[in-house]
């Protein structure tokens, strides 16, 4: 139900095809929501089946035609009453740290490199958020859309930043 949501939330900014709605996902959203593009594509047909979202073909010169996606009114009102419902409780499923809590039967060394194995990938995550804050969007912008959006990117970045804080200590009690 949440992807469902988060696509409503992806076509209220655009019109989008499945293919835009996943390169959306990867370079948007993927800090703190991820959808393969099977699920993507489902969830599309959910939407227009129950008249959230409708199809329009956009015809294109040389190419393909385009399949867009576009909210309706109801899918508008969906998605507003979703924004202002209660937050779903906070749990987290993150098999890394399953790993971690089961780790204590490993060397140390093979501890270690399951750290490691984590620090690279978040550093590498780290790196790719950073890059895409560009120029700093305030409180007091005209945009208020576009501030709420590079809210939830600092966040996934001020989250990243204490993982790394967190492996470097793990590691550290190691030794």
């Amino acid at each position: 139900m949440i992807l469902s949501n988060v696509i409503l939330g992806m076509l209220a900014v655009a019109p989008m095809t499945g293919y835009d709605l996943k390169k959306r996902f990867d370079t948007t959203v993927a800090h703190f929501w991820s959808a393969d593009k099977a699920q993507i594509y489902r969830t599309l047909a959910r939407l227009v089946a129950d008249d959230l979202a409708v199809v329009m073909t956009v015809r294109q010169d040389g190419l393909p035609d385009r399949q867009e996606h576009h909210i309706t009114d109801t899918g508008r009102t969906a998605l507003a009453e979703w924004l202002l419902s209660a937050p779903d409780p906070y749990r987290e499923r993150d098999p890394f740290l399953a790993r971690v809590f089961f780790s204590g039967t490993l060397e140390p060394d093979d501890i270690l490199a399951l750290l490691w194995a984590r620090r690279l990938a978040a550093q590498s995550m780290l790196d790719e958020l950073v890059s895409q804050l560009g120029p700093s969007v305030t409180p007091v912008s005209k945009n208020r859309e576009e501030y709420m959006r590079s809210a939830t990117l600092r966040n996934g970045i001020s989250h990243v930043r204490a993982e790394l804080e967190w492996l470097e200590a793990v590691e550290e009690g190691l030794q």
